[in-house]
């Protein structure tokens, strides 16, 4: 008994003490991640059994405010707005907004025949300077011009929800009816539709689908539990009335690369509570570049650096201190993952360098490493869905979607660099052609 807990206790006995130091705390951090995990699990499954209990409340309460950021999305445009013009909304507006468009983006939507969309155009120099300053547009847009109209002066900003929508989104026809309830709460400030890619049939698309989904039934869900889920751009609900508690120089949106991110914290640090919807989705692209998707991620990952500020005012936000925790966790997730690849390199770096093996002693030691590192990842697939053959599908998804994560990995590094050096400029990722929903 005294050996098996000596041999515990020196898990890394033999390595460089800096080494050893490093390791303790990826193992630390690991544990908790996983610990995190099995907490999020718990509190979604108490948000599906919540979400059946809810009382509806009519879709026609509210004012639906689609907004569609475009630039020269000629590819998409016409699909995205078909798509939106069919969904169940007594009342609602297409509202897109071309951010200085010069393909044929304009000409598009002139020739559209839909009798609910608007077209807000930004002209250069004003046009073409990051996604949130083209939001704050049609958020003064909303405020100042379509609430002055008679059809829609009666809606108070309280029933006005804005509808953030991806150019590429297919959002479900019966998503204001599915989102609806969530609203019914005057503190809920945003909601998150689930997000799917819909060209899933590659090993790089099929992943993001597994990691968008993913976040949604486990990360999200369990949040939404806590009123803590965050906002994620596409299929992004938000109450006007929230909008405005946050405004800064005429509008919610800052410049940041992840604009929907730091909405979303902002509106929770204000008061406001953030849910996640499961009954309905948006299918967006996926991108079956690895190039593309390093560059996609990568501004993602700068995104996330430039959120880690905000755990600071993590203590003002209501739910309790479960919540919190987890809510600091979310911030300083960057930092984590940065540890955990540095302690990636050092292991191999003992390795190749002064040989040392780094075989675990026992078998009780290895399964442990065995359930940290892919525990987290089998919890998230089994999540998903239900039913036998759908945990043998996870099983074997296990090892291709963890080994996806660390492929995407070094982005993190780069999006530190480029965060540190002052590089914040992105050019915009072209549009793959369209294909079939899968």
């Amino acid at each position: 008994m005294i050996e098996h807990q000596h041999q515990w206790w020196n898990l890394f006995s033999g390595v460089p003490v800096g080494f050893q130091v490093l390791f303790w705390v990826v193992f630390v951090i690991t544990l908790s991640s996983f610990i995190s995990i099995v907490a999020l699990v718990s509190a979604a499954g108490r948000q599906r059994r919540r979400r059946k209990r809810s009382q509806g409340i009519p879709e026609s309460e509210f004012l639906w405010v689609f907004v569609v950021p475009a630039l020269n999305e000629e590819v998409t445009i016409a699909d995205s707005v078909a798509r939106l013009g069919a969904a169940e909304a007594t009342n609602a507006v297409i509202l897109v907004v071309d951010d200085g468009s010069d393909d044929a983006t304009p000409s598009i939507l002139a020739a559209l025949d839909e009798p609910r969309l608007r077209v807000l155009r930004r002209e250069l120099p004003n046009a073409r300077k990051g996604k949130a300053q083209g939001l704050n547009d049609a958020y003064r847009y909303v405020r100042e011009r379509l609430l002055a109209e008679p059809a829609f002066s009666p809606f108070t900003s309280d029933r006005v929800i804005m509808v953030i929508v991806d150019a590429d989104g297919r959002l479900a026809p019966h998503a204001p009816r599915a989102v609806a309830w969530h609203f019914a709460d005057p503190t809920m400030g945003g909601v998150q539709c689930l997000v799917r890619i819909y060209n899933r049939q590659g090993y790089l698309t099929w992943a993001q689908d597994v990691e968008f989904g993913s976040f949604g039934f486990v990360y999200q869900a369990g949040r939404s539990a806590w009123g803590t889920a965050n906002m994620g751009g596409n299929a992004q609900f938000n109450r006007l009335s929230a909008l405005e508690s946050i405004e800064i120089d005429g509008g919610p949106w800052r410049e940041r690369l992840t604009e929907d991110q730091d909405l979303g914290v902002r509106l929770l640090q204000a008061g406001w509570r953030g849910g996640q919807e499961n009954g309905c989705q948006v299918d967006q692209q996926g991108l079956n570049s690895l190039r593309k998707l390093y560059r996609q991620r990568t501004r993602w990952g700068q995104g996330a650096w430039q959120a880690v500020p905000l755990v600071g005012g993590v203590g003002r936000m209501r739910p309790g201190v479960r919540a919190r925790i987890d809510a600091g966790y979310y911030l300083i997730t960057p930092v984590l993952q940065l540890i955990t690849g540095i302690d990636f390199v050092a292991t191999i770096v003992l390795t190749a360098v002064w040989q040392i093996p780094l075989v675990p002693a026992t078998i009780t030691v290895a399964l442990v490493f065995i359930t940290l590192g892919f525990g987290p990842g089998l919890l998230t697939l089994l999540f998903r869905g239900r039913g036998f053959v759908h945990v043998l599908v996870s099983i074997l998804q296990v090892i291709p979607y963890t080994a996806y994560t660390w492929l995407v990995f070094p982005t993190l590094a780069r999006a530190l660099f480029r965060q540190l050096s002052g590089r914040t400029g992105w050019a915009k990722t072209a549009r793959e052609p369209l294909g079939p929903s899968s």
